[in-house]
């Protein structure tokens, strides 16, 4: 009787609320920085991965607060400096950086919160973004201004809710018809509106010669046997076949992921206007390193089975502008 009690209410009790994201948010960097390294959480809490991202930038550069809230914390973690800024739902994190502000202090979106250290990202600078909601990590590109979230182009949403105050409706409005007009048509090189254009017409050619064995989209994970999202591309090669550069770029990372085996991203640079990234994972080895410059068609590495993985296949992902897309509307 008391188990049959503890399993109604179990299954009454309501879904946890996602976060409630600020309204008015700012990039961490002046302008709009480069993302050179995306959100990558790892499958297991303890397991290897990118629990933010990171952004381009100079030593020295201002860092500012991504949106209103109080510094909760400024001092040197693990031998770099950390700020974080509590927005009450959420907080964000910043590293590494010299704080200029005291903890306790209020700040607003955009104001100075420290200045960008060396250390991170080798002989690059860059900025290390973070987003959390409790102990959960969260994709701080959700916080991006002017951008939607995540999941919420072409994906039905990501079931994540922002308040605004009456006061705030005609911003708002003004957002979403900037949003939508940016769906369909991507600012170019050049500063002028230009098609994103049928996919394979921008030059990548696909990494193997083999059949896509399970593309972009919702599914059930084989290995997890969770209904989630198949955040690429599958091809049904071989193991051992040669994965090519699908076009010209910069080995950007180089590890081993729980969830995606051996993996290694490509920054392709800007390409018709977007900053793309690819990524192969699942792979038996590479053969390049991070920072090696390779052209369209080098080979990169090796189909393989590793990671989360029930036979040998290439798992190709994509970012365009630090956000993941399905490869195939690329490709």
């Amino acid at each position: 009787m008391l188990l049959t009690a503890l399993v109604v209410a179990a299954r009454a009790a309501p879904a946890a609320a996602g976060p409630i994201l600020p309204s008015e948010t700012s990039w961490p960097l002046s302008g709009s920085p480069p993302v050179t390294r995306g959100f990558d959480p790892p499958a297991e809490k303890w397991g290897a991965g990118h629990r933010g991202v990171d952004l381009s930038g100079s030593v020295g550069a201002p860092v500012l607060a991504a949106a209103a809230g109080t510094i909760s914390y400024a001092g040197v973690l693990a031998g770099r400096g950390v700020v974080v800024v509590d927005h009450g739902s959420v907080r964000t994190t910043y590293e590494p950086v010299t704080a200029v502000l005291p903890v306790g202090t209020r700040v607003s979106a955009g104001q100075q919160i420290g200045t960008l250290d060396a250390g991170h990202c080798g002989q690059d600078a860059c900025l290390h973004w973070g987003l959390k909601q409790g102990e959960t990590y969260l994709d701080p590109l959700r916080l991006a201004p002017d951008q939607a979230s995540s999941g919420s182009v072409g994906s039905g949403g990501s079931g994540e809710y922002r308040l605004y105050p009456a006061s705030e409706r005609a911003v708002v409005r003004q957002r979403v018809q900037r949003r939508q007009s940016v769906v369909g048509a991507i600012p170019s090189g050049g500063g002028t509106d230009q098609p994103l254009g049928p996919a394979g017409s921008h030059g990548f050619s696909y990494p193997v010669a083999a059949a896509i064995t399970s593309p972009y989209g919702m599914r059930l994970h084989p290995v997890l046997h969770v209904y989630k999202l198949h955040d690429g591309t599958d091809f049904g090669a071989t193991c051992g076949t040669p994965i090519r550069a699908p076009y010209a770029g910069t080995v950007s990372a180089a590890y081993f992921n729980t969830g995606y085996g051996n993996r290694l991203l490509l920054d392709h640079g800007v390409v018709d206007g977007r900053r793309v990234v690819s990524a192969f994972n699942h792979a038996t080895s590479y053969r390049v390193a991070v920072g090696d410059q390779v052209s369209q068609g080098e080979v990169v590495g090796y189909v393989g089975s590793t990671g989360y993985s029930t036979g040998c296949h290439l798992h190709l992902m994509v970012w365009l502008d630090g956000r993941m897309v399905d490869p195939m509307t690329w490709y």
